[in-house]
């Protein structure tokens, strides 16, 4: 259909001065862009006193399930989101073989997926038949690839081990991931070494693709692990990208400066370096991830194991004592998502209060928990400083990423209390940082949400306003943007935003979700 955007204040992504415009789409890209456009186009949207933007690109994003369980992805739609980079932290749709499918089995129950595949070519040819409502491209994450391989346990990458690792990721490559995500933090990837991240990089430097890092440490070696990432770039000659940018734990706080330091140090030596950050100091996930390293070895029957053993008990609580310790920290970790009903109250308190619920202390309600689950518990963390989230939301290399899985408001994907920003980073960036606190000017923060995420991911023809451009916009109202979504209370749409159209299909409508899956699978 022809679609003609009437009167509106056109920001081309690009961080042009922006100028009141029309807009004429036909067959899904760009067709016309100035003023009094006349067509007679079958839909006309009245953008006077609007803001017409490209569709924001969420940078980082979890969606790899959830798009497959419902791909209606309402709660990425309706903040103005019409293309994820997805695969993230290391874990993605594919590749899965040997022990990596075990691993992802729970996930695709808990969400009532039957399909199951091997390669990220065979998952794309899923999702394309289904359709999907957001344009989506995939990183190959490292912990698919040396779960595939290796499995979980903790011993390095032999030679045939990463002849194969790299063969596999080529494969995967192939089949149109876009780069390489790694999760330093997670079994298998925490079990890596700076060698075997080189070794993978190189494969990715034949196609001039990107390399991302769920880094070792946001908090206490936090330089440390910045300084392994720049290392890679600068070994190998690609792009690096550090993902969700954050100094964690208030005795990091401090760190920032030095953090910003170091990049901006990389940069001017010839690094490709960039980073993306959500607007919220708090981070969530696995309620787990908080426990030693060494209790992930061998997977989640020995993780259980050792959580219900008394000597391996006691170990996990000295290095909980040393890792806990600032004042207050249970009551600064939420559980957002269950999977028992039994244990469905839990969701949305702290442990400090689930603790007390329970007639027990925190590390015990911690165990109980987790075992309960069988690991399968959700968390946020409030442990970030506003301060610091301004220093790298003003970034020049810093995008916007929500860090979060696509939701709907009903359905298989209606499950616990999620971070809100699931469904509200956008509309916070423009409504919070830029309209009431002034941290970046409307200009920057959509470039930031669009053209910047699009040219470092190689994403062709997304990403801006231009004459032959696919049709990825968002209009909305620069007064009313908001998010509403809060931590008691989730599952709340965005104010201000009217329309979203995705390869020129309206996906928003009057504020509101039409349903379309007019999304397409983005390749390398």
């Amino acid at each position: 259909m022809d679609i003609l955007i009437k009167d509106g204040l056109l920001h081309d992504g690009c961080r042009n001065e922006p100028f009141i415009s029309d807009i004429l789409i036909s067959a899904g890209r760009i067709l016309s862009i100035g003023v009094s456009v006349t067509a007679d186009a079958d839909m006309v949207i009245d953008a006077k006193g609007l803001v017409v933007s490209p569709g924001f690109i969420d940078s980082h994003s979890h969606s790899d399930f959830t798009i497959l369980a419902d791909p209606r992805a309402e709660g990425k739609i309706l903040q103005g989101i019409t293309t994820e980079i997805n695969g993230n932290c290391g874990m993605s749709a594919g590749p899965l073989y040997g022990k990596a499918v075990e691993r992802r089995e729970a996930d695709l129950r808990e969400l009532g997926i039957r399909e199951r595949w091997n390669s990220l070519g065979e998952y794309m040819r899923i999702i394309k038949e289904k359709g999907i409502a957001v344009n989506t491209a995939f990183l190959a994450g490292h912990g698919n690839i040396r779960g595939s391989v290796v499995g979980y346990e903790d011993k390095s990458a032999s030679d045939a081990y990463m002849t194969e690792m790299r063969r596999l990721l080529r494969e995967t490559i192939d089949d149109g991931a876009i780069g390489l995500s790694t999760g330093l933090i997670y079994p298998p990837g925490l079990y890596s070494d700076t060698e075997e991240l080189v070794n993978l990089s190189c494969v990715l430097k034949e196609k001039e693709l990107i390399y991302t890092s769920h880094m070792r440490s946001e908090g206490d070696s936090l330089v440390d692990a910045v300084d392994e990432v720049i290392s890679i770039g600068k070994r190998t000659g690609i792009r690096v990208h550090i993902s969700h940018i954050k100094t964690a734990g208030q005795q990091n706080w401090h760190k920032a400066e030095k953090v910003i330091s170091r990049l901006d140090e990389a940069m001017r030596s010839g690094v490709r370096i960039s980073c993306d950050r959500y607007p919220y100091t708090a981070s969530s996930t696995d309620l787990d991830s908080i426990l030693p390293p060494w209790v992930f070895a061998g997977g989640n029957e020995e993780e259980l194991r050792r959580l219900g053993d008394d000597n391996d008990r006691k170990r996990i609580m000295d290095g909980l004592k040393q890792q806990c310790s600032s004042a207050g920290y249970w009551g600064k970790v939420i559980v957002s998502s269950v999977v028992t009903d039994r244990n469905r109250w839990m969701e949305g308190l702290t442990l400090e209060e689930i603790s007390k619920k329970l007639g027990t202390d925190e590390m015990n309600a911690l165990f109980r928990i987790l075992i309960g689950e069988r690991l399968r518990v959700g968390a946020v963390f409030l442990s970030m400083s506003e301060e610091n989230l301004g220093k790298f939301l003003s970034l020049s290399y810093c995008m916007i990423g929500s860090d979060s899985s696509a939701r709907c408001f009903d359905g298989p994907t209606k499950q616990g209390k999620p971070h809100p920003r699931t469904f509200g980073t956008f509309p916070r960036l423009f409504g919070r940082y830029v309209r009431e606190e002034g941290l970046l000017s409307l200009s920057e923060a959509i470039y930031k949400s669009t053209s910047l995420a699009a040219e470092t991911f190689g994403l062709r023809d997304r990403g801006k306003i231009l004459e032959g451009m696919h049709a990825d916009i968002v209009v909305f109202d620069p007064d009313e943007i908001i998010d509403k979504a809060t931590f008691e209370d989730p599952y709340q749409r965005p104010e201000g935003i009217g329309y979203v159209l995705v390869n020129g299909v309206p996906a928003v409508w009057e504020g509101r979700a039409t349903g379309s899956l007019s999304g397409e699978v983005l390749t390398a």
